[in-house]
């Protein structure tokens, strides 16, 4: 039980790292996607007008015009889909629930209008909503979604329905990644239309339109809705900016999305003006001609912002010859932004202080110490907060000062964590319910499961060493002179955390990863053994195709905008020009030739166009080896 619990959370682990290093390098390459919006279309001469990022995110008043013209999109007879009558009723939100059960799509007319009516309810709503047990009895909090239908019905079936005498609070991600992102904010906004005093929602660091363009929604949003897609993605913008922020319950519990930080203020964050913040990963332009850009943080240059976990606000770099942006934040605008990403991309470590969260690369983390001093100060009992996936769905810490309730079940894969939800009463003892949705691993053995969710994490392991191939084996020939192809385990683990930085257990994971030689020394270039690209690209050199392969997550993004029609297909001079973007805002030394060149290899039908579903599978690692023991799962 020992080593299966041991395993289980290093298994975790290892997918909470790659998580947050995704997250980290979402937030250094968000000036990248500001970029895009703001001067793709002014440079591309064959392409003008907005017709990228900034066409499907921008919020004109034009835009904003068109939003409110759901009313002549016509619902045509052939459509079995569930149908809506405005305003809403109970009726309404069963017949969604029934609907979705049954993987039905509603219309792009009714989601219109229902986020349109969303827009009105939440313009009405304060930064921090203050609710009580007193009138319902209990108050139940859910965390983290991410798409996951599936919990959010299990949900509602183990605990009911919101109505008056069953309060919800769902406090942010309701988002990215899962499939069904668009129902569970159809669900969710659909009951908060009919019972506004008795479902609450709170912001979460995925409500955010730069986020969902890498982590899945965008993509989701573009394929049910097509047409319409635009509009619905304009609009939601809007409506992410109107969320609440934070909600206290009997004002003496604070539950945010993220956490706090030593300057988190909830006096002066009941002032700001959160409708400016349609990312949080940008702080907002004084205008549209001006801008700011977001830096991983060093260490911080402005005093007030160093312990939050965007510390460094500067221009983009001057090589690329952009025009002036010379925007700068005034002292308030500064307070207010850190007060906006702190409360949503914050997590709590077991050490006294505040410290900018580097892992994430937003919010900081914060110790006992400052819950302690923001609970004293206001007067409060617990703080819960969600954010981060665990594995038993809860967590306390800080001395159960903290509560961490994370919702979706399965997060990373089929068997990797279980949900939770929490119930307030108004003695305020939270009580756990804990779930998990269940597909094929009922029939597996716990140590079955076991061994399948660690071979997942395994995987994407290997593809991140895969990744950074080049960086590993130079830091690894830096502990071997001689070229004799093996180091020590301690030189290893030491060149693994210092190119990936990901603060997991080496030692014990070697085995799994590389292989020892008689002398007990490590022969480090087994760690590529199992990996290799599916398809051969010719004339394209190996460092060319590493690096595709650890950006193809950011290039899909840039290329699914360019493709406006959806049909999968970009031209070769698309594909150059984005790609010197792209490659000059990473520092990337890669001449035009060679991106020709590789252009037209991946062209293999020579029709000047590229297929960009294709271009992923060319990069697509595979694992040439199954475990020796698969046949036990």
């Amino acid at each position: 039980m020992a080593r299966l619990e041991m395993r289980r959370r290093y298994t975790l682990n290892i997918f909470q790292s790659i998580e947050y290093a995704e997250e980290q390098t979402q937030l250094q390459l968000s000036n990248f996607f500001t970029f895009m919006m703001d001067h793709y279309a002014q440079m591309n001469e064959q392409h003008p007008g907005p017709d990228l990022i900034s066409d499907i995110l921008s919020n004109s008043i034009e835009g904003q015009k068109k939003l409110l013209d759901y009313e002549t999109i016509e619902v045509p007879d052939s459509y079995d889909g569930p149908r809506l009558s405005f305003p809403l009723s109970v009726s309404d939100t069963n017949i969604l629930l029934h609907a979705f059960k049954q993987e039905k799509i509603l219309h792009a007319r009714y989601v219109l209008q229902l986020f349109h009516e969303i827009k009105k309810f939440l313009k009405q709503m304060p930064n921090v909503v203050h609710l009580t047990t007193s009138y319902s009895k209990q108050i139940t909090v859910c965390g983290d979604l991410h798409g996951k239908l599936e919990d959010l019905l299990l949900i509602f079936y183990k605990n009911g329905l919101p109505s008056p005498e069953n309060t919800y609070l769902f406090n942010g991600d309701f988002v990215d990644r899962g499939k069904n992102s668009t129902e569970i904010l159809i669900i969710l906004f659909a009951f908060l239309l009919v019972y506004p005093n008795n479902l609450h929602m709170n912001r979460g660091n995925h409500e955010d339109p730069i986020m969902n363009l890498r982590y899945g929604f965008t993509k989701e949003v573009m394929l049910k809705y097509k047409i319409h897609a635009k509009k619905i993605l304009c609009l939601l913008e809007d409506i992410y900016s109107l969320l609440p922020l934070a909600t206290i319950i009997d004002s003496k519990v604070l539950i945010l999305h993220g956490g706090i930080s030593d300057t988190t203020d909830l006096d002066f964050l009941t002032s700001i003006e959160r409708s400016k913040y349609k990312s949080s990963l940008k702080p907002p332009r004084p205008d549209s001609e001006r801008n700011i850009l977001i830096h991983k943080g060093s260490g911080g240059q402005q005093d007030d912002v160093r312990n939050g976990a965007i510390v460094d606000i500067r221009l983009l770099d001057s090589s690329l010859h952009l025009p002036d942006m010379t925007a700068e934040l005034t002292v308030n605008e500064q307070k207010e932004w850190k007060q906006v990403v702190d409360i949503m991309w914050s997590d709590p470590k077991n050490q006294n202080g505040c410290l900018p969260n580097s892992f994430r690369g937003g919010g900081c983390y914060f110790g006992p110490d400052i819950t302690k001093k923001l609970l004293d100060r206001y007067n409060l009992k617990m703080l819960i907060r969600s954010h981060e996936c665990k594995q038993e769905g809860y967590e306390l810490s800080h001395n159960g000062k903290v509560i961490t309730i994370f919702s979706a079940s399965n997060y990373y894969d089929e068997g990797s964590n279980r949900g939770a939800y929490l119930k307030l009463c108004p003695d305020l003892i939270p009580r756990f319910v804990q779930y998990q949705v269940s597909k094929c691993t009922r029939k597996l053995t716990l140590n079955q499961r076991m061994s399948a969710v660690e071979d997942s994490a395994l995987r994407a392991l290997q593809e991140q060493l895969f990744a950074h191939r080049s960086d590993l084996i130079k830091a690894f020939k830096e502990y071997d002179p001689d070229d004799t192809g093996k180091i020590s385990i301690s030189d290893w683990a030491s060149s693994m955390e210092a190119v990936l930085h990901l603060d997991l257990p080496w030692r014990t994971l070697r085995s799994r990863l590389a292989r020892l030689v008689s002398d007990g020394w490590v022969e480090y270039l087994s760690c590529f053994e199992d990996l290799h690209i599916e398809k051969s690209i010719k004339a394209v050199q190996p460092s060319l195709v590493e690096t595709l392969y650890r950006y193809k997550a950011d290039l899909e993004i840039v290329f699914n905008i360019i493709d406006k029609d959806h049909s999968g297909l970009i031209s070769i001079d698309e594909f150059r020009q984005t790609w010197k973007l792209f490659t000059s805002h990473l520092h990337i030394s890669i001449d035009d030739a060679t991106i020709d060149d590789l252009a037209h290899s991946i062209d293999s039908n020579k029709d000047g166009s590229i297929d960009f579903n294709e271009f992923l599978e060319a990069f697509q690692v595979v694992h040439k080896f199954e475990r020796k023991d698969s046949n036990r799962r």
